[in-house]
């Protein structure tokens, strides 16, 4: 076994915890990132791309915007449409003056990468065994095993970036972690298409089924459809989804998709996740490892990142000045945000999905609401100070 030594040992290379190991990086702080995928597997994966103005900021300040300021695509709010035919604008410009910007979360993935590589960070990929220990002293470790060498690292903080399926979670006793956990009873088939998108991000929520209209770039399309999760990829070919997209926006919208050839297609069931607490001794969990939202708030990546910041800024504390207390209530701090984000996510997702079961009063209500939101400038500010994020 081939010891080392860092500072902070980083379980997990995705956006969250490249953009951790870059921060902290700046700040004169080591680390060491593990990941279990190889770099093609992660650039490949299709995720996020709606970021908030925070999020925007904090990958500008941490030197990876230049190319998310040249190919981003900024917009002021988000259409919603219903009943095929009514629509109005969450404009989060005009409420609380925040621009958000549509690029894609592997496009984030590759400017990371590309500033890890510029400084020789310290990155371990297809990584197997990774597992953290110690976490309750004052000297942890993680061991792992790398191209069939086993491996392990001394540290002062494990930061578990890891995902859902990671490790880093269930490194958490099951007599202190509690779980919070929603399933719901649909799936989004989302379909990538080299193609111009619609000018705004619109959601739709009709008779049919939910669909939503997303960009990553001027000719890079993404479209959403609301699903049973009994379906299979094989079941929808192209045209199928062409033709049920365009079947739930309203004409003016409609006709402006152009259709083409999808270049990914993928079914993704949706649910809401939280577990408590996001720290264990010297382990701080970040991202998908402590929660998930459903996609239709857009929150995801924007929460994985808002929990890098605070865990960083307690991090730079405690090696600056010594003090602990931003790391003490680091799980407090970053789970008022987590559920502030899981509400408006499980609200906007009841609102705009048709679901199994739904009653003709249900959809009455559901539309009766739509109204409300379109005819009340209140409401709509509520709305728009939630989709485009609290400040950090």
């Amino acid at each position: 076994m081939t010891p080392m030594r860092t500072q902070v040992a980083i379980i997990g290379g995705g956006p969250a915890g490249m953009l951790l190991s870059e921060i902290l990086h700046q700040a004169g702080i080591e680390s060491i990132v593990l990941e279990m995928r190889s770099r093609e597997y992660v650039l490949g994966r299709i995720r996020a791309g709606v970021l908030e103005q925070g999020t925007v900021e904090m990958l500008r300040a941490a030197g990876v915007g230049e190319r998310l300021d040249r190919e981003g695509i900024p917009h002021d709010g988000t259409a919603i449409v219903w009943a095929g035919k009514s629509d109005f604008f969450i404009d989060t410009k005009r409420f609380v003056n925040s621009t958000l910007m549509a690029y894609g979360q592997a496009s984030i993935q590759a400017d990371l990468y590309a500033a890890a590589d510029r400084r020789k960070a310290a990155f371990f990929d297809e990584v197997t065994d990774a597992k953290p220990h110690d976490l309750d002293t004052e000297k942890p470790y993680v061991t792992f095993t790398h191209e069939g060498q086993s491996q392990r690292i001394d540290c002062d903080f494990v930061a578990g970036c890891d995902g859902f399926h990671g490790v880093s979670r269930t490194a958490i006793p099951a007599n202190i972690l509690r779980s919070y956990n929603k399933e719901y009873p649909f799936g989004w088939l989302g379909i990538m298409s080299e193609t111009p998108p619609v000018p705004d991000i619109t959601y739709a929520n009709h008779p049919r089924g939910f669909a939503l209209a997303s960009m990553r770039s001027p000719m890079l399309s993404r479209y959403y459809i609301q699903v049973p999760l009994t379906d299979r990829i094989e079941d929808w070919p192209d045209a199928r989804f062409w033709e049920e997209l365009i079947a739930r926006f309203p004409k003016a919208i409609s006709s402006g998709i152009v259709t083409g050839p999808s270049i990914e297609k993928s079914i993704t069931p949706l649910r809401s996740f939280v577990a408590e607490p996001m720290r264990y001794g010297r382990l701080f969990l970040a991202g998908d490892a402590a929660h998930i939202v459903p996609p239709t708030g857009a929150k995801g990546l924007n929460l994985a990142f808002s929990d890098v910041y605070y865990l960083s800024r307690a991090l730079k504390s405690f090696y600056k000045d010594g003090s602990s207390q931003l790391l003490d209530g680091y799980s407090e701090t970053a789970l008022k945000r987590v559920w502030g984000a899981v509400r408006f996510s499980f609200w906007l997702t009841n609102l705009l999905h048709r679901a199994p079961g739904m009653t003709e009063f249900d959809q009455r209500a559901q539309e009766t609401e739509l109204d409300y939101l379109a005819g009340s400038l209140h409401a709509q500010a509520s709305v728009a100070e939630q989709y485009a994020g609290f400040p950090l």
